[in-house]
């Protein structure tokens, strides 16, 4: 399979396929092999591709995270973070080494997009790795000198330990709670909620719907949708945010009500959370 050219490129994303898209990997101009990467995590493992063409993009992606020539003048790998992102997708635990080798790598968005990708995929291999990230706790979490992050990338490390269900870290993370990056709490406060589930955790992501900045109730949307707590459904949906975020919010409550439901049929709080999902829409 040939690259793509220029113009269709410009096109957008219709204009690729998954076979193009991997053939793009390896071209000369560096923009297409970024943006290949990009749809690749997008489109490249919705359920019409076929499960031949997801293990040859992976391998594609494997490779790209080897990249040596994309690079930033402040020496970061913008494809690099591309695949590592994409590779979160494809459900496909050949890429956990990889990942867990890019949580070694200089640049901070590539571990960044590592750490999201692995808790992703779920293996619990994973979770000694990343709590090494979190060496020195709060006060290592600084800005880096001239940077717009920290020293690691915390909040995406700490989702992921949450979502890999890691009970061991839960002493590390707890005083992240409290950290002066706003983000970072709220990324602390869901992993403790996922690994305690103590409803004190969770009811400080609704007080955080009450806030003054919409990106941080946007985030406190996300996150009370990560971890289905119902008891929010009513203040999710009253939240001063657009309705497609308290949308996808609603569902994550909803599809974690159907799977505490032990009966075939809906609950009263599933049908509560249906509700006022049609009330936004």
């Amino acid at each position: 399979m040939e690259p793509i050219s220029e113009q269709q490129f410009e096109q957008g994303a219709e204009a690729l396929t998954v076979p193009q898209a991997i053939a793009n990997l390896s071209h000369d101009d560096l923009s297409l092999r970024y943006y290949a990467a990009w749809w690749l995590g997008k489109f490249g493992s919705l359920p019409e591709v076929s499960l031949a063409e997801r293990r040859v993009a992976v391998d594609a992606l494997l490779e790209a995270l080897e990249d040596e020539s994309d690079r930033t003048e402040l020496g970061g790998y913008p494809l690099r973070r591309n695949a590592a992102r994409a590779l979160g997708k494809f459900s496909d635990r050949r890429a956990v080494p990889s990942l867990v080798g890019c949580l070694n790598c200089s640049d901070f968005y590539v571990r960044e997009a590592a750490a999201q990708s692995l808790g992703m995929l779920g293996d619990v291999s994973c979770i000694a790795p990343l709590i090494r990230l979190l060496n020195g706790g709060v006060d290592a979490a600084q800005f880096v000198p001239g940077r717009p992050h920290l020293t690691q990338p915390y909040e995406a490390v700490i989702e992921a330990l949450g979502m890999l269900c890691a009970g061991q870290a839960a002493e590390l993370i707890r005083p992240f709670v409290n950290h002066a990056v706003a983000r970072v709490q709220y990324a602390a406060t869901r992993a403790m909620y996922q690994l305690t589930q103590e409803a004190e955790y969770a009811e400080r992501l609704v007080q955080a719907l009450r806030g003054g900045d919409v990106q941080l109730r946007r985030t406190a949307l996300s996150d009370l949708g990560a971890i289905g707590y119902v008891p929010a459904a009513e203040a999710i949906a009253t939240s001063a945010t657009e309705n497609s975020f308290k949308l996808f919010a609603l569902k994550g409550l909803l599809e974690r009500q159907v799977q505490m439901d032990a009966s075939d049929e809906l609950s009263e709080r599933a049908m509560q959370v249906m509700s006022l999902m049609d009330t936004l829409l």
